[in-house]
C-alpha cells in the first residue's frame, strides 16, 4: 500500500513558509498604500494651488474674508484654506483622517511646501515627506 498526501511536518513547514513571506511582504504593501494616499493629497494641494494662482490673476487677490475658490474634497485628508487678512496670500493644509490620521501637509501661495505632522510626530520641514524623515 503506498501512502498519498502530505505528512502533517510538510505541511507546517509550507504553513510557516507562507507565514515569512507574509510577514515580510505585509509591511511594505501597507507602506506602499500609505505613499499612494500622501500622493493624492500632494496633487491635490498643488491643484489648489494652481486655482488659486489663476483666482488671483482675474481678481487682484486670492479672496475676501475666505479664499476664493472652493477647497476640494478627497478620501483620507480634509482640506482646508486659510486666507491671510489682506486677501494677498493664503496656506492650503491637507490633514490625514482616518487611516491618514497624523499626517498635516501644507502649501501657501509661493509655492513653499511644509510638513507639519509625519507618521503621528510633529515635525517641521519644508518639503512633503513621503517616505522617510528627510527631505
Amino acid at each position: 500500500m503506498t501512502a498519498r498526501g502530505f505528512t502533517l511536518i510538510e505541511l507546517l513547514i509550507a504553513v510557516a513558509i507562507v507565514a515569512i513571506l507574509a510577514s515580510v511582504a505585509l509591511p511594505s504593501y501597507a507602506d506602499y498604500v500609505r505613499r499612494s494616499r500622501t500622493t493624492d493629497a500632494f496633487n491635490t494641494l498643488a491643484e489648489y494651488r494652481t486655482r488659486m494662482e489663476v483666482a488671483y490673476n482675474n481678481n487682484g487677490n486670492y479672496g475676501s474674508g475666505s479664499c476664493s475658490v472652493t477647497v476640494p474634497t478627497i478620501e483620507h485628508f480634509t482640506i482646508a484654506c486659510t486666507l491671510e487678512a489682506s486677501g494677498q496670500g493664503f496656506t492650503a493644509s491637507a490633514t490625514g483622517s482616518g487611516a491618514m490620521s497624523g499626517y498635516a501637509y501644507g502649501i501657501d501661495g509661493g509655492g513653499n511646501r511644509t510638513t507639519t505632522s509625519f507618521k503621528g510626530s510633529a515635525v517641521t520641514k519644508t518639503c512633503w515627506l513621503q517616505r522617510g524623515d528627510e527631505c
